[in-house]
């Protein structure tokens, strides 16, 4: 090591300000599913369901679907924090895998069940158009915090970190949709719901290098 390297790392270290490291992963997904939680239960109040909620508490089917939706977006969340963080193992991002598959496979019997009594040809598609908006409405808070969040990482891999982003809030979003519409399981609500969620995940990961780049981070940090 030549002197002048020396004296560099010396001027550095003089220089340097203390920097205060993020939280874990878990830790800031536990405050951004808090903040979340609040204003989707704060929609909802001022939204009440037509339905009959606590009927539904009987339905297992419909306990493990919103269960799995849940356990989802929380998983989303906690990889997509993950992904921030130099240095952290990348195995992080297939976290939301698990709860996701177990979210589709209890859309499964009811999607069945309809198929075989309506057929093919007789699957209707229809579903109410306010079901994306109210997707979009209750995931919009999350979302913007969830971002607000991410951008004080280092986002290495943008369109991985704003999909994981995207899933996480949109998932959310999808339980507090299932309260104020809590339809039957069919391959209707496989396609609205599951599919608007999964198409918000993939606008948010095409948007991904304009929301986490390194310009606009490194301003926000400063």
């Amino acid at each position: 090591m030549s002197t002048d390297t020396k004296q560099l790392i010396l001027r550095l270290a003089e220089n340097a300000s203390p920097v205060q490291p993020l939280a874990r992963p878990y830790t800031r997904a536990a405050a951004w599913l808090a903040l979340s939680v609040s204003y989707i239960v704060l929609v909802l109040l001022i939204m009440p369901s037509r339905h009959n909620v606590s009927s539904l508490l009987h339905d297992h089917l419909f306990i493990i679907e919103q269960s799995a939706a849940f356990a989802t977006g929380l998983a989303a969340a906690v990889a997509a924090f993950a992904s921030v963080i130099p240095g952290y193992c990348r195995r992080w991002i297939l976290l939301p895998l698990l709860p996701l598959v177990v979210w589709l496979a209890s859309l499964g019997p009811g999607c069945v069940h309809e198929l075989f009594q309506f057929g093919i040809g007789g699957l209707s598609l229809t579903h109410n158009p306010w079901c994306v908006p109210f997707i979009v409405l209750l995931g919009a808070m999350p979302a913007i915090a969830m971002a607000a969040m991410l951008r004080r990482g280092a986002p290495l891999t943008p369109h991985q970190t704003a999909a994981l982003g995207g899933l996480a809030a949109a998932g959310l979003a999808n339980v507090g949709v299932r309260i104020i519409h809590p339809e039957d399981v069919s391959v209707m609500l496989l396609v609205w719901h599951v599919g608007a969620v999964m198409a918000l995940s993939a606008l948010a990961s095409s948007t991904g290098r304009y929301i986490f780049n390194w310009r606009s981070v490194s301003r926000i940090s400063a």
